[in-house]
C-alpha cells in the first residue's frame, strides 16, 4: 500500500497530540510558570501544521487552564500557575466520569469515599478553625429546615462533607478527595435519599462537628464509621 493510500490525520486528532506534548512539556518541567510559548506561526512549523490546528491545540490547554493568553505587543501564549481550585473541577469531572464509564458499583465507591475522608480525621480534628467548624454547622441547621428539597438537602450534604476535608489544612488531601466527595457522594446520595432518615444524618454530622470542636480524631471516626455503615446499609434490598 502506498503512503498515498493511508488515512491523513484529522485536525482534531493533530491539535489534541500537539496539545498533549505541550502539556507533557509543562509537566516534566521543559516549560516553566509564566515562560512565553512559541508564536502560532513557529509552532505551526514546528508541528508541520496549520496556524488553526495550533489555535486548537492552544484552546484545549487554556481550557485545562494550564495555559493563558495576552493580547499586545508583549502578549502571546503563557504557561498558566494552575491553583488546587482550579484543578477541583477537573478532578470531579473525571471521577464522575470514571464511575458513570466504568459501572463501579454503589459499595465500593462508598467504602472508597469513607475511607478517605476517614484518612481526614485526625488532621481534620487537629487543624480546624473556627470558619470550619462554623461552615460545618451552618449546613447543619440548614439540613434542619422545615421544607428543604431533597435536591437542596444533598447539595448541603456535599459542602458540608467538602468543609469536613477542608479543615484537614492539605490542599493536596483536599484536591484528592474533591473526587471522593463531589463525585462519589452525590451518586450515592441520588440512590438513597428516597429511604434515609435526614435526622439520622443530622445526627451524625453533629457528632462529628462535636468531635472536631474537641479535637477528638476518635469521635469523629466513630461517627464516619457508623455514617458509612448507615449509607451502605441504605442500598441493600431489605432497607426501610
Amino acid at each position: 500500500m502506498s503512503d498515498n493510500s493511508k488515512p491523513r490525520p484529522r485536525p482534531t486528532d493533530l491539535s489534541a497530540a500537539i496539545a498533549s506534548d505541550i502539556r507533557d512539556a509543562i509537566i516534566a518541567g521543559r516549560l516553566i510558570v509564566d515562560e512565553r510559548l512559541p508564536s502560532e506561526a513557529e509552532l505551526a512549523a514546528q508541528f508541520e501544521v496549520s496556524r488553526p490546528t495550533v489555535r486548537e491545540a492552544l484552546k484545549r490547554l487554556a481550557a485545562q487552564s494550564l495555559i493563558r493568553t495576552q493580547r499586545g505587543a508583549s502578549g502571546g501564549a503563557f504557561v498558566n500557575r494552575l491553583s488546587y481550585e482550579q484543578a477541583y473541577g477537573q478532578q470531579i469531572t473525571t471521577s464522575t466520569l470514571l464511575l458513570s464509564m466504568n459501572g463501579v458499583s454503589f459499595d465500593t465507591a462508598c467504602e472508597a469515599r469513607f475511607a478517605l475522608e476517614r484518612a481526614c480525621a485526625p488532621l481534620a480534628a487537629e487543624r480546624r478553625q473556627p470558619d470550619h467548624l462554623a461552615a460545618m454547622q451552618a449546613e447543619i441547621t440548614r439540613q434542619s429546615a422545615t421544607g428543604l428539597s431533597d435536591e437542596a438537602f444533598c447539595a448541603s450534604d456535599v459542602a458540608f462533607h467538602r468543609a469536613l476535608v477542608d479543615a484537614a489544612g492539605n490542599p493536596v488531601l483536599s484536591y484528592q478527595l474533591a473526587g471522593a466527595v463531589e463525585a462519589m457522594q452525590p451518586l450515592m446520595n441520588m440512590i438513597t435519599y428516597t429511604r434515609r432518615s435526614r435526622d439520622v444524618i443530622i445526627g451524625l454530622h453533629q457528632r462529628i462537628v462535636d468531635a472536631l470542636e474537641q479535637k477528638s480524631p476518635e469521635d469523629c471516626d466513630s461517627a464516619l464509621v457508623e455514617l458509612h455503615s448507615y449509607t451502605r446499609d441504605l442500598n441493600q434490598p431489605t432497607a426501610r
